[in-house]
């Protein structure tokens, strides 16, 4: 299986090399050679290695054309195409869509448990914004550009829907 995973800054593209057997493979992302093994696969999420670094990835919602998941605590969102041959990875904030973009979204459905900024704050890219909690899981949202916190759109304890704004930054 090959793909492509793609954010505004990066862009990796891989292929299995060889199945090993036993859940081992040996992938590999652009030029480099990596060891994947998974530990354990079901509905709610699936367990890995990838060179000797342990990683927990979590299914919040499935769709035939997207898959939201949270690996280590970082929201991606796959876009499933007929091949299968290309997967976009966007961090929370909707990243995907360009540093110009003025609002912040969610990229995924949940309760807003803290919010970490006020309207004019400076911020740069990455800094959280505010913490959503989905299916008892923090996840924290980060700005997707650097600048200043025009408005603030969520409350605490509101609850967020995927795509709702959660902060205009100029």
């Amino acid at each position: 299986m090959d793909y492509k995973i793609t954010d505004i800054e990066k862009s990796f593209e891989g292929k299995i090399l060889q199945n090993l057997g036993n859940n081992d493979y040996v992938i590999k992302v652009n030029d480099n050679e990596h060891q994947l093994k998974i530990i354990s696969m079901n509905s709610s999420g699936i367990e890995f290695i990838l060179d000797q670094k342990y990683h927990n990835a979590k299914y919040l919602e499935q769709s035939t054309n997207e898959m939201n998941i949270v690996v280590d605590n970082v929201p991606i969102i796959i876009n499933r195409h007929s091949h299968f041959d290309e997967v976009v990875y966007k961090h929370s904030g909707g990243a995907g869509a360009g540093n110009a973009q003025l609002s912040l979204k969610s990229q995924i459905p949940g309760k807003v448990v803290s919010i970490a900024v006020s309207e004019g704050d400076s911020v740069k890219k990455g800094d959280v914004i505010c913490t959503l909690e989905s299916m008892k899981m923090q996840v924290s949202v980060k700005a997707h550009k650097d600048g200043v916190v025009k408005s603030i759109k969520i409350k605490e304890t509101a609850t967020v829907a995927k795509g709702d704004p959660i902060a205009d930054i100029e």
